[in-house]
């Protein structure tokens, strides 16, 4: 049975843990740790985790001296994992019971080296909204930045996996998830989960809402063209890929073609492809017929 490390990375919100807590204890799956780190919290965050985890030896707090970010709060967190699988959990959020469960079940003998799944958007009370609707199934390749956004949480992955990348940008502020994932997936397969497995709570103390949209918007950008240096892709789309980031207009110019119908059209058809039985001879058919749309 697979250990899964759940990592948690702490600023200022001790207040909602609780509830991040219950989820994690009322977890079907058994076999877990959890592993969090605070980044010299202002408020009395170490003092309620400490209180709601006493006694409680599946959960590890760990300080960090100053306030170092989210980037480098969550890399933190990896040093002191020791699940086969990980995944992140905001202390705001919280997970449906069988999360653990679903996502574990993914991971067998095969090159499957993340899971992610739909989530449900919740107020400040944690009372269900919505469902986020742009997470979808996507087809990985080179060119895959996750730009528009298409999946999110509640995303695993296989820890020797991410042993092998440069691990997370400990300079990141914002879009750190997104840095995490482009990562992963360079070095195989994700399996959509279709099924709602993370609550997203929405409040105006959340770290990733207080950041302006366009410092999230430069992050992304950057993180977006750190990925294609080290893809070591040149060219997009028969377009020049900066040798140095300037500004974010620059890179999400180069992905405009990425949410036009005809691409998204041709992704739904590889992942037809990619999914069904056909005999082989009609896959090259109906292949040709889509390359001519």
């Amino acid at each position: 049975m697979k250990k899964i490390s759940i990592l948690i990375a702490n600023y200022n919100n001790g207040n909602f843990f609780r509830d991040c807590y219950i989820s994690l204890i009322n977890q079907t799956y058994k076999n877990w740790e959890v592993i969090i780190v605070d980044d010299a919290s202002t408020d009395n965050s170490v003092d309620i985790i400490k209180e709601t985890i006493k006694q409680d030896k599946r959960f590890q707090l760990y300080e960090n001296g100053e306030n170092k970010g989210c980037g480098f709060t969550k890399r933190k967190c990896m040093e002191y994992a020791t699940g086969e699988v990980c995944g992140y959990l905001d202390p705001d959020d919280a997970l449906y019971p069988t999360a653990l469960e679903k996502s574990i079940q993914q991971y067998g003998n095969n090159n499957i080296v993340a899971t992610y799944s739909k989530m449900m958007m919740c107020d400040k009370e944690l009372s269900q909204q919505k469902i986020f609707g742009n997470t979808k199934q996507i087809y990985n390749n080179l060119y895959f930045f996750n730009c528009p956004i298409q999946f999110a949480h509640f995303f695993t992955f296989r820890r020797e996996t991410y042993l092998k990348t440069q691990g997370i940008n400990p300079d990141l502020k914002s879009a750190v998830d997104q840095d995490l994932y482009l990562k992963i997936l360079e070095l195989g397969n994700v399996k959509y989960i279709n099924e709602v497995l993370y609550k997203y709570r929405l409040h105006s103390d959340g770290i990733s809402q207080q950041s302006s949209k366009q410092n999230a918007k430069d992050s992304f950008a950057y993180v977006i063209h750190d990925t294609m240096k080290r893809r070591g892709i040149k060219t997009i789309n028969n377009q020049q890929v900066p040798e140095s980031y300037k500004d974010s207009e620059e890179i999400f110019k180069l992905l405009n073609y990425q949410a036009s119908f005809l691409y998204r059209l041709k992704t739904k058809f590889k992942l037809i492809f990619k999914n069904s039985n056909l005999p082989i001879f009609m896959y090259f058919l109906n292949y040709s017929i889509y390359e001519l749309l």
